[in-house]
């Protein structure tokens, strides 16, 4: 459920004075990860590494209660859910845009994963929840990348994660991941937070 709320009432009260009508209030952190684990449990499991990654996003965000709010076109929304967002290539050469909805479940996150892409691929049609706050996700795998740094546009203020391909060293496998978030949704201590859940969530899964 989406539900437009006061921001006077909310702990971003101040944050939405300075940032709202800001030109630039996106913000974007670097952090290398430990993904070791995450790529011998895509083995094991036989379950795309994108997909765990994935997984691993959502866990990670719903621990941070920044996560279920979003400002957008001067207001401020409250959710109750949320969704990862993943860009497919379809069978026609060009891309399409797939909202999955995030579970605790993990089994039931890969089912929809592998449905909902598989679908967008065949069908070259996008699909949106838009009753979910989406977290935006963008896999450059071709190459391997130290920092992405995403566009910004007004029409879209959804938090961003970003990677490239993953560096397989000889005792660990890292990759690079950007996170771009709204500073009205959060500020940089939510999001360092977030990026140290996110690796303790990709250690653990």
């Amino acid at each position: 459920m989406k539900q437009e709320i006061n921001p006077k009432e909310t702990s971003r009260a101040q944050a939405f004075e300075l940032w709202m009508k800001s030109p630039m209030p996106m913000v974007t952190l670097t952090k290398t990860f430990d993904v070791t684990h995450l790529c011998k449990v895509s083995r094991q499991k036989s379950v795309k590494f994108n997909a765990l990654l994935c997984w691993c996003i959502g866990k990670a965000a719903s621990q941070v209660d920044e996560f279920y709010l979003l400002p957008e076109q001067g207001r401020l929304f409250k959710y109750d859910r949320l969704a990862i967002n993943v860009i497919v290539s379809n069978k026609g050469g060009g891309i399409n845009s797939c909202d999955i909805p995030y579970t605790d479940d993990f089994e039931q996150f890969c089912k929809d994963y592998a449905t909902l892409t598989q679908t967008a691929s065949k069908t070259c049609q996008s699909t949106f929840l838009d009753d979910a706050m989406v977290i935006g996700t963008s896999a450059m795998v071709e190459t391997e990348l130290d920092c992405i740094v995403n566009q910004y546009t007004d029409l879209f203020c959804n938090p961003m994660v970003m990677w490239g391909k993953y560096r397989i060293g000889l005792f660990k496998t890292t990759l690079p991941i950007s996170f771009q978030f709204h500073h009205v949704q959060m500020d940089g201590g939510h999001a360092a937070r977030y990026l140290e859940e996110l690796q303790k969530t990709i250690n653990t899964i």
